[in-house]
C-alpha cells in the first residue's frame, strides 16, 4: 500500500487533485476523506463530484445536515456522505450507503465509524501545514 503526500497551494489545486482522483473511481469504490473542520475535505469532494458528473457547475453542497447527497447522471450514481453529525456507529448502517454495490461512495469523518477505515478504499487525510499555507494531501490506496 502506497502513500502519496501533496502540498496543496490553494482551493484550485485541491479542486485539481478531487478531479484528478475521480477519474482513477469505478463503480464500487469507495473514498474516505478525512481531516479536521477547514482541512479542504468538502472542496475535495465537490471537485471528485462535479468530475463524475461531468458538470463543473453542479451545485454540491455539504450533506452535514442531510448525512447523504447522492448523485446520478453520466452512468454514475455517487453517494456523497459526511458523518461529523453521526453519535453511534450504528447510525451509519442506516444510512445505507454500501446498499448498491455499483455506487462510487465518498465518506467525510470516517473515523466516526472504525469499519468503515478497515474497507477497501482510498483514504484522502487532509490537514492543514504547520504555516497555515495550503493543505497536505496523503492519499492511502
Amino acid at each position: 500500500m502506497g502513500t502519496e503526500r501533496l502540498l496543496l497551494a490553494d482551493e484550485a489545486a485541491t479542486a485539481a487533485l478531487g478531479a484528478r482522483l475521480a477519474k482513477r473511481l469505478a463503480p464500487g469504490d469507495v473514498v474516505l476523506l478525512q481531516g479536521g473542520l477547514g482541512a479542504g475535505k468538502t472542496v475535495l469532494a465537490r471537485a471528485l463530484v462535479r468530475t463524475l458528473m461531468s458538470d463543473p457547475e453542479l451545485e454540491v453542497p455539504s450533506p452535514s445536515f442531510a448525512l447523504v447527497q447522492p448523485y446520478e447522471g453520466n452512468g454514475r450514481l455517487v453517494l456523497h456522505a459526511d458523518l461529523y453529525r453521526i453519535a453511534d456507529p450504528r447510525e451509519v448502517d442506516e444510512l445505507g450507503l454500501f446498499d448498491q454495490p455499483e455506487a462510487i461512495v465518498l465518506v467525510e469523518w470516517p473515523e466516526r465509524d472504525d469499519e468503515l477505515l478497515s474497507r477497501r478504499a482510498t483514504l484522502v487525510r487532509m490537514s492543514l501545514p504547520a504555516d497555515g499555507r495550503g493543505r497536505i494531501a496523503e492519499i492511502v490506496a
